[in-house]
Parts: C-alpha cells; sequence; structure tokens
C-alpha cells in the first residue's frame, strides 16, 4: 500500500517501529503503555450506554461517564508504568505527582476523551497526549518530548510524534497497532477549512479571513470533535483548523497543555503551523494547567495568511 503522506510498512507494529525509530526506551515504554490503556478506552466507548459506562472489569468503578472512566484508566495505566514522574489530566484541577524521582521519567498531559458529548451521537471522539522531559508541564509547547493522539472512529488509529515526523498505527482485529503512513506530510495551502465557535462572535479579522478561503473554493468540513478535524487535515494533507478568539471569549476555548501544545507540535512536525493569530502556539508558555488560547492550525501558507489579516483587521 502506498500514500501520498508517506511510505508504508504494513505489519510493523508500533513497539518495534519504537524501536527501530530509535525512540529513548522509557518514551517507547509510555507510548506503549499509552496505546494498551487506550483498549479499555475502546472498549468502554463500545459498551457505554450513551456516554455512561457501567462497571469496569478492570478497575470496578460502576456507572461512571466515559470520560472519567477514561481518565481513570490512563492515570492507573500511567501511575503504574515506571517511568511518569507527573500527571496533569482536563479532569483534574491539579499535578497528580507519581514518583518524587524525575531522571529518565515523563511528565505527562492529557484529555482523556476530548468530545466525550459526541459519544451519544456516534460520532468520532479521541484521546490527545502530551509528554515532557521530566516533571514540569508548566513550559512552552516546543520543549515536548513527544505528543500523540488516539482517535477512536470506524477505525481506531494512533498517531504520535517523538520529533522523527509524524507516524499513524491502525488498531487491527487483535486489538494491536499496526503501521499505516509514515512521515506524514501537509501541503502548503488547503481547500478545506474547520471553523470552530460562532460566527457571529468572530473578530473583523477572522470573518474576512473565512471569507477569502469561501472565495477560493475551500470546503467547510466540521465534525465538532477537535481530534477528528486535525485527523482530516493530517491524514487527507491539508486543511486548517480555527477555533479563534471571539468578541465574547478573547482567548477562545481550547486548552494550551491539553489540546493545542500536543497538536501544534504533531502539525508542524508534519510541516504545517500552529498560531494565535498573533504567535506560534509552541512558544506559549502557561501559567496554570487550563490556560486557554485561540488557535489556527494547519497548512502553513493559509495559516500565516490568517495571521495577516488578524493583523491588520484585528
Amino acid at each position: 500500500m502506498s500514500t501520498s503522506t508517506g511510505s508504508t510498512k504494513l505489519q510493523v507494529d508500533l513497539r518495534r517501529h519504537l524501536r527501530e525509530e530509535g525512540v529513548e526506551p522509557n518514551l517507547a515504554h509510555l507510548i506503549c503503555e499509552l496505546a494498551e490503556a487506550s483498549k479499555y478506552i475502546v472498549n468502554a466507548i463500545r459498551t457505554g450506554d450513551l456516554g455512561v459506562a457501567g462497571t469496569s472489569n478492570l478497575y470496578g468503578e460502576e456507572q461512571l461517564a466515559l470520560d472519567v472512566l477514561s481518565d481513570r484508566i490512563l492515570i492507573k495505566r500511567l501511575t503504574h508504568s515506571g517511568v511518569v514522574s507527573n500527571i496533569v489530566s482536563e479532569e483534574n484541577d491539579g499535578v497528580i505527582p507519581v514518583s518524587m524521582d524525575c531522571a529518565g521519567k515523563y511528565a505527562v498531559a492529557f484529555d482523556p476523551l476530548d468530545g466525550s458529548s459526541l459519544v451519544d451521537v456516534n460520532l468520532a471522539v479521541g484521546t490527545i497526549v502530551s509528554i515532557y522531559d521530566g516533571c514540569d508541564l508548566l513550559q512552552p509547547g516546543r520543549n515536548q518530548a513527544g505528543a500523540l493522539y488516539i482517535l477512536y472512529g470506524p477505525r481506531t488509529t494512533l498517531v504520535y510524534s517523538v520529533g522523527n515526523g509524524v507516524h499513524e498505527f491502525n488498531m487491527n482485529h487483535l486489538m494491536e497497532y499496526t503501521l499505516t503512513r509514515s512521515h506524514i506530510k501537509l501541503k502548503p495551502s488547503a481547500d478545506l477549512y474547520s471553523p470552530g465557535g460562532l460566527r457571529n462572535c468572530y473578530t473583523e479579522g477572522t470573518r474576512l479571513f473565512v471569507r477569502d478561503l469561501e472565495e477560493r473554493g475551500a470546503k467547510l468540513r466540521y465534525s465538532g470533535g477537535f481530534v477528528p478535524d486535525i485527523n482530516q487535515l493530517l491524514i487527507k494533507g491539508q486543511g486548517i483548523f480555527f477555533y479563534p478568539h471571539l468578541t465574547n471569549a478573547a482567548n477562545g476555548k481550547l486548552r494550551v497543555l491539553f489540546e493545542l501544545n500536543p497538536m501544534a507540535y504533531l502539525v508542524e512536525q508534519a510541516g504545517g503551523m500552529a498560531s494565535t493569530g498573533t504567535e506560534r502556539i509552541l512558544d506559549i508558555c502557561p501559567e496554570e494547567p487550563h490556560a486557554r488560547a485561540p488557535v489556527f492550525i494547519g497548512c502553513s501558507e493559509d495559516v500565516l495568511r490568517a495571521q495577516e489579516f488578524i493583523a491588520k483587521h484585528g
């Protein structure tokens, strides 16, 4: 199987791929632990009742919402991985300390089930993960040791990077991840766009940018989920997603630590850009775990064009 996004090695599983890529062993182990945790999340999504899971055979929780159950699955797995120092989850207020020893360990921030409200209507959702060396999570996203997301859709896919390109894996019938695309690349510009937020709350610069996209023939493709929309632009090799600054929400909606940093890392590794409209996402140093920022992310020429409209019109 060949694709325009890069070479494909069939039947190469995730663990073997990480080894062949020379990924640091503890980091490779962490990524594999996240992959294992996703199997239980898949089961929870498949067997839960309209977004609510029953008793989990693994952990014994009863009648937990899917995002809460996913959170507990990930925390449990990472806590016992032996390679994690600190954990911050979108579902919790503060840092969850795991180890006093930071050497050779990683701090992990994650959104356990982004878009969980979409499960009720059977739309795709996902897990987003950001990884840093040592113990500190509140630092610029450019310092990430790696990032990944797992998309739970018609197929379950895992997309990751540790700074050596972006690679996609598909979960097979044995619930093993095998490589489907390697070194995914984005085109310079796109004819797809995914706009978040209410358009009547857009500032003039964003409104004019959208008009420019439409006049150039760009097609609107928006699922309401951050993970499927970013996956769409990466796998199609083109697109721009934005959830901009709004007249009633200057910092937009999405969180820097759990959502924007990992996705910006992946998109930049694929040759794209991620900006607030005025600065690079990966240069932001969040002051607290739930800090938010507007975002324009995807093909580089389109992100630059958005910045131009915002600089001129606000």
